[in-house]
């Protein structure tokens, strides 16, 4: 698959080859859910714990004898049935959610996730991505020019643009974080939880053979 690559300043700087195997997979729509739900399910605390009928205070004595009150038999006064009592069936923070996904599934869904991407030209590719200075207006100029063209319109909405480093770049990074709609990530710790949150993926060619 071919796209155009741009410069820094929005115009077109030639043509580069999208990697078949990344770019060129069915979409698996049950995949990518399995996968999502484990990222959602891996990233909970799992604190919330209620208390059940053995953890509250009180209760060790009988609140009346079993026969002739005329009211109904009663053991504790911890009983869920009971105020102050403890809970039935609560959460517990024994309880581990963590769910288990093999690493060719978490590759397969990125895979898919980057082909729709790219299906529905939401691919960005650029020479390369260079800050000197460091500057969050720096990156705003860029964006900005990018958001004048009818294809990436909306770069600069939500969540518009993920960018991706092909190694560690203090001055790029330092550029992006201020951007409300601008994400920052190194290419080799994309996972498809990160490229579902963005609109557009944005790949320095550099970036792109780290992908590879």
């Amino acid at each position: 698959m071919q796209v155009k690559v741009y410069n820094q300043l929005g115009e077109e700087a030639g043509i580069a080859e999208l990697p078949e195997a990344v770019f060129g997979v069915k979409w698996n729509a049950d995949l990518v859910h399995q996968v999502a739900v484990s990222y959602a399910a891996n990233r909970r605390a799992g604190t919330a714990h209620a208390r059940g009928r053995g953890d509250v205070r009180g209760g060790g004595k009988k609140p009346w004898r079993q026969k002739g009150t005329g009211r109904a038999r009663h053991g504790s006064i911890r009983s869920p049935i009971w105020k102050g009592g403890g809970v039935t069936h609560g959460p517990q923070k024994e309880k581990v959610y963590e769910k288990k996904i093999n690493k060719k599934m978490a590759r397969r869904a990125l895979w898919s996730v980057l082909s729709a991407k790219a299906r529905d030209r939401e691919i960005l590719v650029i020479d390369d991505v260079k800050f000197p200075e460091a500057k969050t207006k720096a990156a705003a100029v860029m964006f900005r020019k990018f958001s004048g063209r009818e294809e990436f319109s909306n770069i600069e909405k939500g969540n518009g643009v993920l960018v991706l480093l092909s190694g560690k770049d203090t001055a790029a990074r330092r550029a992006l974080r201020n951007l409300p709609y601008a994400g920052v990530e190194e290419a080799r710790n994309l996972n498809m939880h990160t490229a579902l949150q963005y609109r557009y993926i944005l790949f320095p060619k550099s970036a792109l053979e780290t992908l590879k």
